[in-house]
């Protein structure tokens, strides 16, 4: 056992990978910048380095270079998603994978924050407050953590009898060129209150409604999903929930290599 041990040793390259989405920088990526911080700092107390790679939903090319070229002991991926050919391809190659999230197999190490919960407490709230018309926005329908959210939220509207055919929902359609549109026709509508399922979301929708002289939260209210330093900025304050992302990152890192 010590001599296979030494083996390992031997042959390790103490780096972990860590999986960004190639998406981050193209809008607000604070989610994934301090999970980041954590999984370095967790990195750097055992003595190991991280390398940093992108991948999009149907390209892992750099991801398959990581692991085939053996720069990399194992890889933490940081975006979960309903469909993903990164933790699958991690799987069906037996290779040390963590990750910032949720997944199906049991096998994989997951450090998450209880979105769906989350969701579910913050809309239950709002709905205390007296808000009935609701508007929800997600990125993308793909993204567990949206997903999660967004059973929360229908949890929460299903538990306090307000029927869900009656709220907005859209997923993937906020983007700048179309928010004129959108907030034309959440007033058109009559929403009460917007739940949006992140910061960089909400930071959008919080920019153009102020811009456009409406009183928050007197003629509408927002809420966010995530919490980020974009937020802090605007006044009156976001009611928005705190997820540890530095805290999970740091989690995952030291589970990965411990495993290791």
């Amino acid at each position: 056992q010590i001599k296979e041990e030494k083996e390992i040793l031997k042959n390790s390259t103490h780096n972990i990978g860590v999986v960004l989405p190639a998406d981050i920088y193209y809008g607000g990526g604070a989610y994934f910048q301090n999970c980041l911080l954590g999984i370095c700092e967790a990195a750097s107390m055992f003595g190991y380095n991280v390398l940093l790679t992108t991948t999009k939903q149907n390209d892992i090319y750099e991801l398959q270079s990581l692991v085939k070229n053996k720069r990399v002991d194992g890889i933490v991926l940081t975006r979960s998603l309903e469909d993903d050919k990164a933790l699958q391809y991690l799987i069906d190659v037996h290779f040390p994978v963590a990750i910032t999230g949720t997944c199906q197999y049991e096998n994989v190490i997951q450090v998450d924050t209880d979105n769906e919960e989350a969701a579910e407490k913050m809309t239950s709230m709002l709905i205390g407050r007296g808000y009935r018309k609701f508007a929800f926005f997600v990125k993308d329908m793909n993204y567990i953590a949206d997903k999660k959210r967004h059973d929360g939220y229908c949890k929460a509207l299903s538990k306090n009898g307000i029927p869900k055919k009656n709220q907005l929902f859209s997923s993937g359609s906020v983007k700048m060129e179309f928010l004129d549109s959108i907030i034309g026709n959440l007033i058109a509508e009559k929403v009460e209150c917007i739940i949006c399922g992140d910061d960089e979301i909400c930071t959008m929708i919080m920019s153009r409604l102020q811009a456009e002289g409406y009183r928050i939260p007197m003629d509408i209210a927002v809420a966010s999903l995530y919490n980020s330093p974009n937020l802090e900025c605007y006044s009156p304050p976001v009611t928005s929930v705190n997820v540890a992302a530095s805290q999970m990152g740091n989690v995952t890192g030291k589970q990965l290599i411990q495993c290791l």
